[in-house]
């Protein structure tokens, strides 16, 4: 039997400088050794690394593709968690990031029009200087692009109050195996004629196309921001604090949670300006315009310290023991520092973990939360949990010693009682990193034979050879 590690031809080679010249392909291993990755720390097998400029680059590489029959993994920052970009198969990686031009922000139609490549963050400061608003805000913002949300459907914390990148997408041009190009939706924010094939791209995880240029909808800036940091004596009673919340009325920006284990991680990195008693905090952000902000602030702090009704009269159902707030950028900014400071920190728990992002029903969370806690405890295991609560999405993060065999195994079995749990809550085994190779085993616990086998006629119906990231997804 060879050996022999897989390799293009040299047909293939030449196809391809042909096509990308200089050092827009890549062939070493020393070279295309950082594309075999992403965050999720999971590894394949590059056979080329292709970086291009144009879409008549991309259209070309695919007629390549399918004629060769090789597997294909486009590619942006490589910031997502769940191995959706590993070239898990030897095949082609092909990197986004420089077709990174932001094409056009129209004032009057709200439309930006920009290339895979744009880095989120570029992009909100492009159409912020103009009065205009991107509201998702995935935690990479900074280093992710907008290609690698849309092929995520990214969310972030704006999520709560503004949606996911989904909302956001109104067409797309996408280039499919072979070199057919696609071009779906138009920059009117309303569009009902036909089936909406531009959502279908979104989420799809580069397993239909490569999308080569995004339209997307802008909304008015906000005025003004206000961020609240409110600590609770217990888990408990940082929960009942969410139900106040939107019995009030009140929908925030950004509804975050941080559990005691959290709390303490944050404390291991800096000094926190809450105090011993604080076992469970609520992160919020409010926005508006300058006259009503402070009153929609003044609202926040009532329904936080409202006594309830006598159904909430229950063990735990407490208003805060602290709290600190702050208005515009400069005082914001170190309070929501400190929620991204939670996934560093969490190696000073453990080098190692297995971070989930399940989503309950609302009114599940604390059921939720507890039964995470039951497992740490039975699996003697470090688990840290806090996110997005606002949408019922939980940040699981299971923290092991991968130098202890021990450890890994008991990591193991705790994720695979994380997922049970969650599905018995008719939750979602993941809110917004997506499946890719981390989660494609536990699919049958939430889909369907019928809805995988729909999936799987859709994908074929875009990518006959099944070359598009093949074995992800679903």
């Amino acid at each position: 039997m060879s050996t022999q590690a897989p390799h293009l031809t040299a047909t293939q080679e030449r196809s391809l400088r042909d096509i990308f010249p200089g050092d827009s392909l890549l062939l070493t291993p020393e070279q295309t050794l950082i594309f075999a990755t992403d965050a999720g720390r999971r590894m394949g097998t590059p056979l080329a690394v292709v970086r291009p400029t144009t879409e008549a680059q991309v259209v070309e590489l695919l007629r390549l593709a399918q004629a060769e029959r090789l597997p294909v993994y486009a590619r942006g920052r490589a910031s997502n968690q769940v191995g959706a970009c590993v070239p898990d198969r030897p095949g082609i990686v092909v990197s986004l990031l420089h077709m990174n031009r932001i094409l056009d922000i129209a004032d009057d139609d709200f439309v930006a029009e920009v290339e895979p490549g744009v880095v989120t963050s570029d992009l909100q400061r492009a159409v912020e200087a103009r009065g205009l608003f991107y509201p998702p805000d995935p935690a990479s913002i900074d280093i992710s692009t907008i290609g690698g949300n849309v092929a995520t459907c990214a969310g972030g914390m704006r999520a709560l109050k503004y949606g996911v990148t989904r909302e956001y997408v109104l067409g797309l041009t996408a280039v499919l195996p072979g070199g057919r190009v696609l071009h779906t939706g138009g920059r009117c924010h309303k569009n009902v004629v036909g089936l909406d094939l531009t959502r279908l791209f979104v989420g799809s995880e580069g397993t239909l196309g490569i999308v080569t240029r995004i339209t997307l909808k802008l909304l008015p800036l906000p005025q003004a921001t206000a961020t609240l940091l409110a600590g609770f004596g217990s888990m408990e009673a940082a929960m009942h604090g969410v139900r106040r919340i939107f019995r009030a009325g009140i929908l925030p920006v950004a509804l975050e949670f941080l559990s005691p284990e959290v709390l303490d991680c944050v404390a291991r990195r800096q000094t926190p300006p809450w105090p011993d008693s604080v076992r469970g905090a609520l992160l919020i952000r409010l926005d508006g315009s300058r006259e009503s902000l402070p009153l929609e602030v003044r609202r926040m702090h009532d329904a936080l310290h409202s006594p309830g009704n006598a159904a909430d009269a229950t063990p735990g159902n407490e208003p805060p023991v602290w709290s600190a707030h702050g208005v515009g950028r400069d005082e914001e900014e170190p309070l929501w520092a400190m929620r991204r400071g939670i996934s560093p920190s969490s190696y000073l728990v453990r080098p190692n973990k297995i971070g989930e992002d399940i989503a309950v029903p609302r009114g599940r969370l604390l059921d939720a939360l507890t039964g995470i806690r039951a497992i740490a405890q039975a699996h003697d295991l470090p688990i840290l949990t806090y996110g997005h609560v606002g949408d019922g999405n939980i940040h699981v993060n299971i923290m092991y010693d991968g130098a202890d065999p021990s450890e890994t195994t008991r990591a193991d079995a705790a994720t695979v009682e994380v997922m049970r749990l969650v599905r018995s809550m008719d939750g979602t085994l993941s809110g917004e990193h997506g499946v890719g190779m981390a989660k494609k085993e536990f699919l049958h616990l939430q889909l369907s034979p019928l809805e995988t086998e729909l999936m799987r006629q859709v994908k074929h119906a875009f990518d006959p050879l099944g070359i598009m990231n093949p074995d992800k997804a679903y």
